[in-house]
């Protein structure tokens, strides 16, 4: 089959940095390609040259696309000619309608005036195409996350779309809407679209992907076709980080301390719906030098627990007892939960856990000014000196502290907000989703930064919507359903089977 899109030779500079080093890219009509590559590797660079995010003559290379020299100046060039790209942070407006984010700035109108029958009549047809069963007048900002992403492709086909590229579509989705999304992949597939994926979630592009193209530090280093039966996730792993990974989590000593923190019959409402429980009489204990992991479904209630417990960042009438070293201390703000010992590292790290256009210098001691201030003013020095003992600790990759966080790769920043906690000095730290968004190689260095702060004595809590990460990470696995316990697994017994087996019980 003849190819689509080639892409010869590209090599984009940025100010001290080579994202991309005379990269090439063939995809074939009607397939799905899939791009694979550590954070940083610039594989996302590559889509906003294609997409005209990075316009012609910013770069060096070629771009032919249907057999034509394509020079796209922006983005809506690009779309003219049925390239659509999908960020990851999805581009829709939450207080506008499914309809109008659908059609905004590509209204149907006439004579200056918008035609709204006609609107909500294609919304419904695009809707159906992408199996959205919800009314075209919904409010996005109403929908999860897995809704608002078949919204931004019925966007996409509202287009006329040829080529649809997606930058981690499944990131940010449960196992369940991830599959959905997936199987409407392969009927847009079946539809002639062609597709570019960009995923670190390997087993899903060995499920779609015809072929498969790997880059590392912005060159390209393979490309693999499935029909060739090459592809196996160990090749892709040894393709991205340039070794063999045989084992994707670090060894660790177990060893559980005296229990350093403890839940006792806690209790959350949901802040707006008055009648909603969230968090229902739950306990728990966490030792020291233990990793206790915390699997659920989306919507368990597993981020609004540590929500609720780190300074009642959530939900309203809440009750029970937090214990650190057997006292009961006061985690009703978060400066108190700081000071208790507790720290919390979101599963936003973007919106919640950094300020992305400040430095890695200011964020690393965000949570702890005191400690580099005197007399309420902060000293540069002291804090440039904290930056730098966390930038070598935590093995984040930059030039400088002075880097602002928005230009760090995936992987970094989580190291960033990682090294901003462990500022504080807890005893506790409760992590969300730690490694979502994080290719496979930056997985590894975070699971051996956990692996160190548990054999340095810390407690630490993991929720994941990865069972084989709370598999390959935790001494113990409570299992959540509808806000409760609804098991506890150690390590020995735990599988996905009896995981899903405690879920579906309930």
């Amino acid at each position: 089959m003849d190819p689509l899109l080639e892409m010869r030779r590209i090599t984009k500079t940025f100010p001290g940095v080579k994202a991309l080093d005379d990269v090439s890219l063939s995809v074939r009509e009607g397939e799905i390609h899939a791009i694979c590559g550590e954070n940083g590797a610039g594989k996302s660079t590559l889509m906003k040259v294609l997409s005209g995010v990075y316009p012609h003559g910013s770069y060096d290379g070629e771009i032919v696309y249907d057999g034509q020299s394509a020079a796209f100046s922006g983005i809506r060039d690009s779309e003219d000619r049925g390239i659509i790209i999908i960020h990851q942070e999805l581009a829709l407006v939450p207080l506008l309608t499914i309809a109008e984010n659908i059609f905004l700035g590509n209204e149907r109108a006439a004579r200056g005036v918008i035609d709204w029958p006609r609107t909500f009549r294609e919304t419904e047809g695009l809707l159906a195409k992408v199996g959205l069963r919800e009314a075209p007048g919904t409010r996005v900002g109403s929908l999860g996350v897995g809704k608002q992403q078949l919204v931004e492709i019925a966007k996409a086909l509202s287009k006329n779309v040829r080529l649809l590229i997606l930058d981690e579509p499944t990131a940010a989705l449960s196992e369940g809407d991830s599959q959905a999304l997936l199987d409407l992949l392969l009927e847009l597939k079946a539809q002639g679209v062609t597709s570019i994926i960009i995923s670190h979630k390997l087993n899903e592009v060995r499920r779609i992907a015809d072929s498969v193209t790997v880059i590392r530090d912005g060159a390209t280093i393979s490309t693999i076709d499935a029909r060739g039966g090459d592809l196996t996730e160990d090749r892709i792993v040894r393709d991205m980080v340039g070794r063999s990974m045989e084992n994707r989590f670090p060894d660790r000593e177990r060893r559980a301390g005296e229990v350093v923190f403890e839940l006792r019959d806690w209790n959350v409402w949901h802040p707006e719906q008055r009648d909603r429980q969230m968090i229902r009489d739950l306990s728990m204990t966490v030792r020291a030098g233990e990793v206790v992991g915390i699997a659920g479904l989306m919507g368990a209630g597993r981020t609004e627990l540590a929500m609720s417990i780190f300074g009642r960042s959530y939900g309203r009438n809440i009750s029970g007892q937090v214990l650190m070293h057997g006292r009961a201390v006061d985690v009703s703000t978060v400066d108190r939960a700081i000071a208790a010992g507790l720290a919390y590292v979101t599963e936003d790290r973007k919106t919640l856990g950094l300020i992305l256009e400040e430095t890695i210098r200011r964020n690393t001691v965000l949570a702890n000014l005191d400690a580099v201030s005197r007399r309420g003013v902060v000293d540069e020095g002291r804090e440039t000196e904290v930056a730098e003992k966390y930038r070598h600790a935590m093995r984040i990759r930059t030039p400088s502290v002075f880097q602002k966080v928005m230009n760090l790769s995936g992987g970094n920043q989580q190291k960033v907000v990682l090294s901003k906690w462990l500022f504080t000095q807890p005893d506790l730290l409760i992590l969300d989703e730690p490694t979502r968004g994080i290719d496979v190689g930056a997985k590894y260095e975070i699971y051996s930064l956990i692996n160190e702060l548990s054999a340095a004595g810390k407690a630490v809590v993991m929720i994941s919507s990865e069972m084989p990460e709370l598999l390959g990470m935790c001494d113990r696995i409570h299992v959540m359903n509808q806000g409760s316990f609804v098991g506890e697994l150690a390590a020995a017994e735990a599988s996905p089977q009896a995981i899903m087996s405690l879920i579906v019980r309930e």
